[in-house]
């Protein structure tokens, strides 16, 4: 019994891809430890700290229990986790509904029952969406192109981004709509298509600028491309973010710095964490930290490119494309090079929900890679 226990672990560590998984806990310790010393500078609680060991523990055990399972049972198990996925998220619109704080505009959270923590549905609607849209482009890959199929992956990808926007939280519908534009390409989508979608870019742009953003949206995007117009309030967060990392120099002032050492960032701990990241451990380790994110992107494609079927590879690259785009959002965002949207840094930036939903979306990429080599080492 033991040697058969042992033959199993060892076939199942052969077979798993634990460097990927390696290079997400890397990512998740660090954040740990960076709020730990934010905690010694009084800028974050012990509740937060432990909320984020906490998804993370359980992130690790969800994104391994996934790896066991099909991916086509996923795919196919969107009947259930869709409507609980919009249900969640259509919650928001009710009494339930809350904002984070007084600085954040959107009502995204919900705040469970009984518990003194906060839940955003939306986090788990991208991962829904991920399955159940690369479970419909792999039903119509064949006719993919045909104008009606066309119609009903758009709308497929329209409805997600529609309600997240009018939830106010324009960030995750970016990541969204960045996710199905990815997926689809993935898929094949015809340059008849394409080219008319590029040349409507001049003539969208300006619809959405005067009739979909507000003011406040307006004045962040403005205070990228025109700094000088902007108010000292829409520049704050940012200009503070610049001055943390450029305080940091080329090795940081260490992530245990005496208190009073950091230079004070709004949100340092959630979407403003690469801040504190550059004033921590400098210029060399933001690098670092640049570079473990491009490893688990590039590594999530060779999956997609490894992936048994379409569908397999579908999963992936939305995985691939959520983790990227947040990333690049996010760091942007403190490098000024993008307005403040609200978009997490994945597996570094405090809060429970994001931390759980990166790993959820490991497991899918997990259990493609595991069930694409199944059958690669049998004793």
């Amino acid at each position: 019994m033991k040697e058969q226990f042992k033959s199993s672990l060892n076939r199942y560590i052969r077979q798993q891809d634990h460097w990927l998984l390696s290079a997400c806990v890397g990512m998740s310790i660090f954040s740990v430890v960076l709020l730990i010393g934010l905690y010694n500078n009084e800028i974050v609680d012990t509740r937060t700290i432990i909320v984020q060991l906490s998804l993370m523990v359980l992130g690790i055990v969800t994104a391994i229990f996934m790896s066991h399972i099909d991916y086509h049972t996923l795919a196919k198990l969107w009947k259930v986790h869709v409507p609980i996925a919009y249900g969640l998220t259509i919650l928001t619109f009710t009494s339930l509904g809350i904002q984070r704080n007084e600085f954040i505009d959107d009502r995204a959270w919900i705040k469970i029952p009984f518990l003194e923590i906060t839940f955003q549905p939306s986090e788990v609607l991208k991962i829904s969406f991920i399955i159940s849209f690369a479970y419909h482009l792999y039903c119509v890959r064949e006719n993919l192109n045909d104008f009606k199929n066309i119609i009903l992956v758009c709308i497929h990808g329209i409805i997600p981004v529609l309600l997240i926007h009018f939830q106010g939280d324009d960030g995750t519908a970016l990541v969204i709509a960045f996710m199905f534009v990815c997926m689809l390409f993935a898929a094949g989508l015809s340059w008849k298509y394409i080219i008319p979608l590029a040349a409507a870019v001049p003539i969208v742009v300006p619809i959405i600028w005067f009739f979909i953003l507000d003011d406040d949206k307006k004045a962040r995007i403005l205070a990228v491309l025109s700094p000088e117009t902007a108010s000292e309030n829409t520049l704050f967060q940012q200009e503070r973010g610049k001055v943390a990392i450029g305080n940091g120099g080329l090795w940081g002032n260490g992530i245990f710095a005496e208190s009073g050492q950091f230079k004070f960032v709004p949100e340092v701990h959630n979407d403003f964490i690469f801040s504190f990241i550059g004033e921590a451990v400098g210029f060399i380790g933001s690098i670092a930290v640049i570079a473990v994110l491009c490893f688990i992107c590039i590594k999530i494609l060779a999956n997609a490119r490894a992936a048994q079927d379409e569908l397999g590879a579908y999963m992936c690259v939305g995985v691939f494309a959520m983790i990227s785009i947040q990333s690049i959002i996010n760091i942007g965002m403190c490098l000024s090079v993008f307005p403040v949207i609200g978009v997490t840094l994945p597996f570094l930036s405090a809060g429970g929900t994001s931390q759980g939903t990166m790993y959820i979306g490991m497991g899918v990429v997990l259990s493609v890679y595991f069930n694409s080599r199944k059958n690669l080492f049998i004793d």
